[in-house]
């Protein structure tokens, strides 16, 4: 019996594919039944039903990664049971070959970290590999990788089992049915438009793969992504490849290789891969194909072929390329909307929308249903794109042909996109780069990563785990800013102007630290969500009585801006302008840099006249400019907040003038070692939305007492009475001065696990690579025990012994930051 054509639904998703499937699956496991899945053609018709499958997580570097696939991987192994659908999943087992001691290192220090969040990983021998995968040639790999619990799914019976196990929940799905607009009112989503009629709706989700960036413009909500051409081939039979034949992925090769009903799939992911259809995605595009473009990529298929030879000599059943899409930075694209209340967005999956549609689905549901996400955001939250960027096409179609190559192949800490680059510069980015600036890129920006003697040596001579040719340059800038002075371009950071009458009443509602204060004063403080959880940590100045200046860094912009303006109040009056665009931050720090400032400042820069976290207009040479006086980086210095007309004149004038106290221009890799060394946070890389100010050590910025309280303050009133946190973020100084430290690290306490670093540096005053950490035990973490324990940090398989320490390592008493 035909049902009507519902007008009214708690949920719309747009999009019948994986990520649609599993949401709605997901929305009922939690109770909404209300749910209205719209299909525009058939369910899986997009990119679903030609997805290879691979149930692998690769090298995982983050937490919410492995959370994400290890839910993933243990919901598909009991999907069919669950709904009495088949889904083909098996665990077949999965190899991942290094054939270089860099790979070596990589996969060595990414096993430790996978172990810890249910990723079983072990080393095995290039013999044992060839046993498990014997079609294979391994005659140059050091070493293999085996994962056991790792296998394939049949994507589209599996979309399938989710689509039951949506019915069942009480879900419709609708097939047929497009949506040509996204209903809205006073900035909120209330709907949608579809070829057969209007449906209202509480919450709509975006959900539509390719099509999600054409269906989001049309609401003027920015979603970057681009499809790209996607190649496997699949051979006839061959001999030794059964059902059971373990999965191989070679990052040298851009290839994986799974059996294929009795042949082999050979899939790519090219380092040249080919944009498709940067204008529009075809709306009439369904279970489509793309003609393949054999002089592309038949080279790559030669070179996949070399670790699997007698795939070469099989007979062709087909060479087969379907369009998958791709985000700027290889995250996801998950959560609300930025400009568009109640209107949610699940697309930019990288190919991987099989592999982590379940873990994207359970958190995305989470987070409509109980206003919060249950894992950490901060990467692939839809927000960090607010600015509207990244997204012409342009853009798209330099920076695509990077993604795939990138997102499959070997890693090293700071190898970034080499495409689509010069996005945002500062004013000061000649200047830099004449002075032997070697930029890296953050979120568009170009930032000094290190300087180099001459411009003409400002390069990587060869990525690596270890020590590259930069690392004693980089010492000295580190060395300068603890015994002369060092000058930063800061430019990056996202500066936000609040005004109005009720400016102050907002951001003292969101910050966890008392910000109605006097003008003049700055502010450290964290803002939390209802549980807790950090939105961000950054410095609220009071410029004026409805004055403020906001200050946080570049990868929190969008999220920032977006978080002010969703708890702004309906009668209250703010006004948010981001003057980050015209706006030079040039940060001076070191023991000299009163000194520095003194000569082109007649300003009173005393301690008595300018204060630590106090901020003041100085005039510096022929130019007024905002200073305050605060650091990230352990030493006496200021912030200048220069107007973009007067930066170049300044940076010329304190450059000369330093020439004589050794100033040194100082890059992103010496801001990281220094503030490691100071055991600084950094929300987005060291703490998220999921961990809380109390156990990351900063509860001095907690105000339990301000009057009218804060958002998040009684979840952290209850974590405060509960006395000291059986969980607390450390720092760890590496007693052997040789290893490196990136994050992710397992720290060990009395020959125990129990944590691992968040991120790593070289610590050049400390005399060892520096990280900070949470560690958790079942009792709480006082300082006798942190003090007396045996504490190891796990680098690359070796256990390296350690010194950990709740307190800053260095200048803990800040002496030298109030000098």
């Amino acid at each position: 019996m035909s049902q009507t054509f519902p007008s009214h639904a708690q949920t719309v998703i747009i999009g019948g594919g994986s990520i649609g499937c599993n949401l709605a699956y997901h929305l009922t496991r939690l109770g909404m039944r209300d749910v209205v899945v719209l299909e525009r053609d058939r369910l899986t018709s997009g990119t679903t039903w030609h997805a290879a499958g691979e149930i692998v997580p690769a090298v995982l570097g983050s937490e919410w990664e492995c959370e994400l696939y290890t839910y993933g991987r243990n919901f598909l192994a009991g999907l069919e049971a669950e709904t009495g659908q088949a889904t083909g999943f098996r665990q077949v087992g999965y190899i991942q070959p290094a054939d270089t001691l860099e790979r070596v290192e990589e996969m060595r220090r990414g096993m430790a970290f996978m172990n810890r969040f249910g990723i079983e990983v072990h080393e095995i021998s290039p013999a044992e590999a060839s046993e498990r995968f014997p079609i294979g040639d391994f005659s140059n790999t050091l070493a293999a990788f085996w994962y056991p619990l790792e296998g394939r799914t049949n994507p589209v019976d599996t979309t399938m089992a989710l689509a039951r196990g949506a019915r069942s929940g009480g879900a419709r799905i609708i097939e047929e049915t497009s949506v040509t607009d996204i209903l809205t009112k006073d900035g909120r989503a209330v709907g949608v438009r579809t070829s057969k009629g209007d449906i209202s709706a509480e919450h709509v989700v975006i959900c539509a793969g390719m099509w999600s960036r054409q269906i989001g413009a049309r609401a003027g909500v920015n979603l970057p992504l681009q499809a790209a051409e996607h190649y496997y081939l699949i051979t006839e039979p061959m001999e030794g490849v059964g059902r059971d034949l373990p999965l191989v992925e070679d990052p040298y090769k851009w290839a994986y290789f799974r059996e294929e009903t009795g042949g082999l799939l050979v899939g790519l992911f090219e380092p040249d891969a080919a944009p498709w259809h940067i204008d529009a995605i075809p709306e009439s595009f369904s279970f489509g194909e793309i003609n393949p473009d054999w002089d592309r990529v038949t080279p790559h298929l030669e070179a996949a072929f070399r670790r699997v030879p007698s795939a070469s000599e099989a007979g062709l059943r087909k060479l087969f390329c379907g369009p998958e899409s791709f985000t700027p930075d290889l995250a996801p694209l998950v959560g609300e909307a930025p400009g568009l209340k109640n209107c949610w967005v699940a697309a930019g999956l990288n190919s991987l929308g099989i592999l982590n549609g379940p873990g994207i689905g359970m958190a995305l549901a989470h987070w409509i249903v109980n206003g919060h996400c249950p894992v950490d955001h901060t990467s692939f939250n839809a927000d960090r794109f607010a600015d509207g960027s990244h997204n012409t096409p342009a853009f798209r179609r330099a920076r695509t042909p990077e993604l795939l190559a990138k997102s499959f192949g070997p890693h090293f800490p700071n190898d970034g996109f080499k495409t689509a680059r010069n996005l945002k510069q500062s004013v000061l980015y000649d200047r830099l780069k004449a002075a032997g600036a070697c930029f890296s890129e953050s979120h568009g920006w170009e930032l000094p990563d290190w300087f180099a003697p001459s411009p003409e040596q400002a390069r990587v001579e060869k990525y690596s785990w270890g020590r590259q040719n930069w690392f004693d340059w980089h010492a000295e800038e580190h060395r300068a800013a603890r015994e002369d002075v060092i000058l930063m371009d800061m430019s990056s950071m996202s500066k936000f102007l609040l005004q109005g009458r009720d400016a102050c009443a907002l951001l003292n509602r969101i910050s966890c630290n008392d910000v109605d204060v006097a003008p003049g004063r700055v502010v450290y403080t964290a803002w939390t969500n209802e549980q807790g959880g950090f939105e961000a940590d950054l410095t609220v100045t009071r410029l004026a009585k409805d004055r403020f200046l906001v200050v946080v860094g570049e990868n929190s912009h969008g999220h920032t801006l977006t978080w002010m303006r969703r708890h702004t109040g309906a009668e209250e009056f703010v006004t948010f302008t981001d003057i980050t665009p015209g706006i030079t931050q040039i940060n001076l720090h070191g023991p000299k840099a009163r000194a520095l400032l003194q000569t082109v400042s007649d300003a009173d820069l005393s301690n008595k006249g300018f204060p630590f976290m106090s901020a003041r207009h100085i005039d510096v040479g022929f130019f007024e400019v905002l200073a305050l006086r605060v650091t990230y980086v352990g030493e006496l210095g200021w912030e200048l907040h220069v107007p973009n007309l007067h930066a170049v004149q300044v940076y010329d004038l304190l450059t000369e003038a330093g020439r004589e106290i050794g100033l040194k221009n100082a890059g992103m890799q010496t801001l990281s070692s220094l503030r490691l060394e100071k055991a600084y946070r950094d929300f987005g890389v060291d703490v998220d939305n999921t961990d809380n100010p109390i156990e990351a050590g900063l509860a001095f910025a907690v105000k339990l007492d301000k009057p009218g309280g804060f958002i998040g303050h009684d979840a952290l009133a209850r974590i405060k009475e509960a006395g000291v946190p059986k969980n607390r973020m450390l720092q760890f100084l590496l007693e052997d001065p040789e290893p490196l430290l990136y994050g992710n690290e397992p720290v060990y306490l009395n020959g125990r696990e129990v944590g691992h670093l968040q991120v790593g540096a070289y610590g050049h005053t400390l005399g060892g690579a520096v990280g900070i950490g949470f560690a958790e035990l079942d009792e709480p973490l006082t300082t006798a025990i942190v003090n007396s324990g045996v504490w190891e940090v796990g680098v690359a398989g070796k256990r390296i012994k350690a010194a950990a320490s709740l307190k800053p390592l260095y200048d803990p008493a800040m002496e030298k930051v109030k000098s």
